[in-house]
């Protein structure tokens, strides 16, 4: 059966973030269930060489006043349909902003092109391609929903889906946007896209897809309260019956320290001592003093979601406690410029790297000896499951897919030898402080340090699982 997964991102060809690992790892996730997933995403001008050539399936004269094509690719093992619209994708900067950071003026219109575009696969515009069912990933494909319900008889018929990676990101637009939106006028109120006299992208897929998905179970209950709804709880609420909560996986052939080639030194759970090689690597980089204390890291977007604002006040005890700290992310500048300053006060145990990039998460990973997750809400995380991959162990709040994923290193899980990390319960100064200074005595205890990592990396969290219960929604939506 045909899924059409609609995303504005995907691994390898385009990422930003957590999304596109997602989006990338899904088509083999679902495929020994019987699902073949072709996913469409914008022709951005940075992935062209990395399309190729394509098969023209459609090509549209007017497609919000501008003209585009929908083409056929296969990168390695994706089957892609990209929209080739020049004059909205094929620019300077990033999927989303500008080179100075700035969201696009028209991203309206960029995503509910790609959105309008699903809608009218759905309703068979490719001959040569018909889904069963439409997957929309987040705002930026959440329209494919609505458009659907308001297309031709196919569309409408054709089931959809809506996961959730982050409700606070809403693609939220003036209501006096409405209008290029080429939906009907019933569409703007409050069981569709209307939200407080503007308009929302998402709320308008939450209002309308067959069934919704959210990254993790506990983030599906949290995002009820007004706590974590980010004003979206009424309607998750009223949707409650057709909202799903399912971790995301990772994907094993990518993320494997016995065969990555991103990392200075492949290793194994029986094997942890090489992990000193690409400890010493990341102390050359970061320029790091080498000592017996750990290193433990941070790869993240330095925002307030994250809990950075938190993390960089807490950071200067964290290292006087006996820590050393290498710090990998981009965000908002006031942390960024906090953080540079930092590092030059604990030269030699603070390494910061603004930016991203991919090898150095790899070897952080591969390297540290734990990662810091002090997030105030996180709807599945990825960070922490590539940590206990790798043996990498992390020190997570207590919430969203932290909480599903890590076992806290208290007392009786340790008899029991099922420790996977360390959870404190709020994002405070004195919570974090506390919770390293749990890990730091277990760490210079190497017997008890290597067997709650041991523990984490054995954990499967592949996307076997998870593939299956997303199999199980088609499933019941074809029903």
């Amino acid at each position: 059966m045909k899924i059409l997964s609609v995303a504005s991102e995907i691994f390898p060809l385009i990422k930003t973030g957590g999304l596109a690992d997602v989006v990338g790892a899904m088509p083999s996730a679902v495929h020994p269930h019987g699902f073949a997933v072709t996913t469409l995403i914008p022709a951005y001008g940075a992935i062209l060489e990395k399309l190729g050539k394509g098969t023209i399936l459609h090509q549209y004269d007017d497609l919000f006043g501008i003209s585009a094509r929908l083409m056929r690719h296969k990168v390695g093992e994706l089957d892609i349909i990209a929209l080739h619209a020049p004059f909205l994708y094929e620019r300077d900067g990033g999927p989303y902003v500008d080179t100075l950071g700035n969201d696009w003026r028209d991203n309206a219109v960029r995503f509910a092109a790609l959105s309008k575009a699903a809608s009218d696969i759905a309703g068979g515009i490719c001959k040569s391609y018909l889904p069963d069912i439409v997957h929309a990933h987040d705002w930026q494909a959440a329209l494919s929903c609505v458009y659907m319900k308001f297309g031709n008889e196919r569309a409408q018929k054709t089931p959809s889906v809506l996961t959730i990676h982050n409700i606070a990101f809403q693609g939220k637009f003036s209501g006096e946007m409405f209008g290029i939106l080429q939906l009907p006028s019933e569409v703007y109120r409050m069981d569709g896209v209307e939200y407080y006299g503007d308009i929302s992208f998402l709320k308008g897929g939450i209002a309308k897809a067959h069934a919704i998905t959210t990254v993790s179970p506990t983030y599906s209950r949290e995002i009820l309260q007004s706590e974590f709804g980010m004003g979206m709880e009424g309607i998750i609420q009223a949707r409650e019956a057709q909202t799903h909560g399912i971790l995301n996986g990772i994907d094993d052939d990518i993320w494997n320290p016995e065969t990555d080639d991103l990392i200075e030194k492949n290793y194994h759970s029986k094997s942890l001592i090489d992990r000193k090689f690409n400890k010493r690597k990341i102390e050359a980089i970061f320029n790091l003093k080498r000592a017996a204390n750990p290193i433990f890291c941070v790869i993240s977007r330095l925002t307030w979601q994250k809990g950075m604002d938190v993390f960089m006040e807490a950071l200067p005890d964290i290292i006087n406690s006996g820590s050393r700290v290498a710090v990998l992310g981009a965000g908002e500048a006031y942390i960024e410029d906090r953080l540079k300053n930092l590092a030059r006060e604990f030269s030699g145990k603070l390494g910061i790297y603004i930016g991203y990039d991919e090898k150095l998460s790899h070897l952080l990973q591969a390297g540290a000896d734990g990662i810091l997750i002090p997030s105030r809400f996180e709807p599945c995380g990825l960070t922490q499951l590539y940590g206990l991959k790798y043996g990498c162990v992390p020190i997570v709040a207590r919430t969203g897919g932290l909480a599903d994923t890590i076992i806290d290193a208290n007392e009786a899980a340790m008899e029991a030898n099922v420790a996977t990390g360390f959870q404190f319960n709020k994002v405070t100064y004195h919570e974090i402080l506390r919770a390293v200074n749990r890990a730091i005595p277990l760490y210079h205890d190497k017997r008890k340090w290597a067997q709650i990592q041991r523990n984490g990396m054995k954990a499967d969290f592949s996307w076997k699982k998870s593939g299956e219960k997303y199999a199980e929604i088609y499933k019941s939506l074809v029903k």
